[in-house]
């Protein structure tokens, strides 16, 4: 069976103002697709770097407000392809006696119950034909201490994906699971010290450095455009599970 075309489709992409889902928005556009950005922040919308391109728009939107996502889909109509790429990690991670529950409940609203809520309101828009793709991550498989809300979130979140895959049928819905990515979220975990610590990475990878966002976007673009894989982790971590 071939591939599925992007040409013309409309794509929903929640966290498109940047790293992962920049890359990936400007993938798609360059393929022809109809773009939607999705975020918090109006201002990281608006600056993100596309262009102006004549098939981008931008919507702010809190996934953890069932309200704002049953509004965005309302505004959308029908599209064919929904991903997440957001993430809220900000002060979760900590050792466990010092973990906040508010930073952990953050985690949880923007990695659990956004993407259900993305899959809630937006199932009903979307083709036979179309995709829903959301963002785990390599902690669920090498956890590391200070990170264990994060790990546990991703852990649910693969479990709701495959759950999904056969709720939802025919309708595809994956997880792609990055490793060590370089993007602006490295800023939050790691300060000053991010590139130091990237570096340390790249050396213990099999692979040899750390993972790009065209990385994961060239790894979702797969997943949207394969009609055969659906309930699926696809894990794009240099060999991190490995080592």
């Amino acid at each position: 069976m071939t591939a599925i075309g992007i040409e013309d489709a409309k794509v929903i992409i929640v966290g498109g103002s940047s790293g992962m889902g920049l890359a990936l928005a400007r993938r798609l556009l360059d393929e022809g697709a109809s773009v939607m950005i999705a975020g918090r922040s109006r201002d990281r919308l608006a600056a993100a770097h596309l262009g102006g391109h004549p098939k981008l728009a931008t919507y702010v939107v809190d996934i953890s407000r069932e309200e704002e996502v049953a509004a965005l889909f309302r505004e959308s109509g029908p599209v064919d392809h929904i991903v997440s790429t957001a993430a809220d990690i900000k002060g979760a991670y900590q050792l466990l006696p010092s973990i906040e529950l508010a930073a952990a409940q953050r985690v949880v609203e923007s990695k659990f119950y956004g993407p259900l809520l993305l899959a809630k309101y937006g199932a009903a828009r979307l083709p036979p034909s179309g995709s829903i793709t959301f963002t785990s991550g390599v902690a669920a498989y090498r956890p590391a201490a200070r990170g264990s809300v994060v790990a546990a979130v991703n852990a649910a979140l693969e479990g709701l994906v495959r759950a999904l895959a056969v709720e939802l049928a025919p309708i595809r819905v994956n997880a792609i699971s990055p490793g060590w990515v370089d993007t602006p979220i490295w800023s939050l975990v790691a300060g000053d010290a991010k590139q130091a610590t990237l570096e340390a990475m790249a050396q213990r990878l099999p692979a040899g450095r750390v993972g790009h966002p065209e990385d994961i976007a060239d790894a979702i673009r797969f997943l949207i455009g394969n009609g055969f894989t659906t309930g699926t982790i696809l894990h794009v971590e240099g060999g991190h599970r490995l080592v």
